[in-house]
């Protein structure tokens, strides 16, 4: 604030104090001052209540990045438009996001200077015999109500309301989306409620630009949003999901629905530079172990080569035998891990005008999940992890940070199965590391990993003219620099 105040003023001493605030562009709501004192223009809670700096969101589905950037634009924190971009993506992008499905998150907050994991992955459960398609326990709705803990401004309720319209009035077929169904059609539409969705009325794949309506889906997103995120695990929604298991294969019931909790755990930490540091998602999700390594044989002169290398040989010695992981990251000549096909993925981050900060990656366990509807529900089921041959993801996120600024630096977060960890490593390392611009740093990671990126030059709060959002433009995935002037 005081550098935005110095900069105001230097525009001329004719202008009125107030005048030289409302004049100036880039610095934090300034805007509002005016609004506050004079009335008028949108009420918070609509879009276009912020004016000039808001944030930014990289997000690897488009209809997402806009629903974060309208919740910024109405006032909302980084957890509240993380947790609108992400039932957003469970409508836009149900390859690899779902209310079947889970996911995990990290949060900076700048009051404490620190970060916070919130884990909700796909629940692991037992073996049944008469599951044809075992279905993890979902915990999307949890984990991204305990996300809204953290520092709400807008009401949960409200955040839901762009997926259930998206999916009630219909949207449009990604780019993402589209390449998914192109490539798993076949058996997806096995499942008449899939086909019902996802398929023309030829029984081809739909393709980008296409109309996709849900209603099913939008039903069940109004009844989480009228009766709580609690009903999918003790109330209606979890009876049914219970009632219909042996139709479905799902092998789910209602004990396991009560049972499933996400978790808060401290991020797996490291040091930087500069007296920054970088947090990662913890295990269970390996695949933030997995870029924490990567991020140390870079720092140690790896090539990208050897990184991956050693950041898929930590994840497998990880799953094999597990460990601690501060010793696994510093370990040299662990067997080398050649992992079978491992699930799909997407990630998201977001930042705030105050330096709050969210990174997510999100998944089904398997492109489309056990490639069946919830019967009667619109959303496709996680498949389980460890029963059969589904192994679960390399889930892959992190926030850089300042403890003694209490200021955010970078947040990365990556998808592309197992080069998901070096999708977060190699940016992170490149821009942090080696002072590369972050840009530049999404280049020359190799494979098939892709990055949703947010970095703050000379951090945040601080210097919002210097902060970037960035999608890899390998994937299909938007960024936008919220600046609404």
């Amino acid at each position: 604030m005081a550098g935005c105040l110095a900069r105001g003023l230097r525009r001329g001493p004719a202008l009125p104090l107030l005048g030289a605030l409302l004049a100036l562009p880039g610095c934090e709501t300034m805007g509002n001052l005016g609004r506050d004192v004079f009335g008028g223009g949108p009420s918070q809670g609509s879009p276009g209540f912020v004016r000039g700096f808001l944030g930014g969101v990289a997000a690897e589905d488009p209809a997402a990045a806009l629903a974060a950037r309208q919740v910024l634009s109405a006032g909302g924190s980084a957890t509240d438009a993380a947790v609108a971009a992400g039932f957003t993506m469970a409508v836009t992008l149900p390859s690899r996001v779902g209310l079947g499905g889970g996911g995990a998150c990290l949060i900076f907050d700048p009051a404490k200077g620190g970060t916070d994991a919130i884990m909700f992955l796909p629940g692991a459960r037992p073996a049944s015999p008469q599951a044809d398609r075992p279905a993890a326990v979902p915990l999307l709705a949890r984990g991204l109500f305990a996300l809204h803990t953290r520092k709400p401004v807008r009401p949960f309720e409200e955040l839901m309301a762009a997926a259930e319209q998206a999916a009630r009035f219909g949207t449009e077929v990604s780019r993402g989306l589209a390449a998914d169904l192109a490539a798993v059609s076949g058996p997806l539409f096995a499942d008449p409620g899939a086909r019902a969705v996802f398929a023309r009325p030829d029984g081809r794949p739909k393709g980008p630009g296409e109309a996709l309506a849900q209603p099913e889906l939008a039903a069940s997103l109004g009844q989480l949003r009228l009766a709580g995120v609690g009903d999918m695990h003790q109330g209606a929604l979890a009876r049914r999901l219970d009632q219909t298991a042996a139709s479905s294969g799902s092998g789910l019931t209602y004990e396991m629905l009560r049972a499933a909790l996400p978790d808060l755990l401290q991020p797996f930490e490291r040091e930087s530079r500069g007296g920054d540091r970088i947090a990662f998602l913890p295990p269970p999700a390996d695949g933030g172990v997995a870029a924490a390594a990567a991020f140390e044989a870079l720092r140690n002169g790896a090539t990208a080569e050897a990184a991956a290398a050693q950041a898929l040989a930590v994840a497998g010695t990880l799953r094999r035998q597990g460990g601690d992981p501060a010793a696994l990251v510093a370990a040299q000549g662990l067997p080398p891990w050649n992992p079978p096909a491992l699930p799909a993925s997407a990630g998201l981050v977001v930042f705030d005008r105050t330096g709050m900060a969210v990174t997510c990656a999100f998944t089904l366990n398997n492109l489309f999940g056990t490639g069946r509807m919830a019967p009667g529900m619109g959303f496709l089921l996680a498949a389980a992890p460890g029963l059969g041959q589904v192994q679960p993801p390399l889930l892959s996120a992190a926030i850089a940070y300042n403890p003694n600024l209490r200021a955010f630096r970078m947040g990365l977060a990556g998808s592309g199965q197992e080069a998901a960890p070096m999708a977060v490593a190699w940016p992170a390392a490149q821009h942090l590391l080696n002072r590369v611009l972050p840009a530049a740093a999404l280049e020359g990671q190799g494979g098939p990993g892709r990055t949703q990126l947010g970095a703050c030059l000379n951090y945040l709060p601080g210097y919002p003219d210097r902060c970037v959002a960035l999608t890899d433009p390998q994937g299909s995935g938007v960024a936008l620099g919220a600046i609404d002037n």
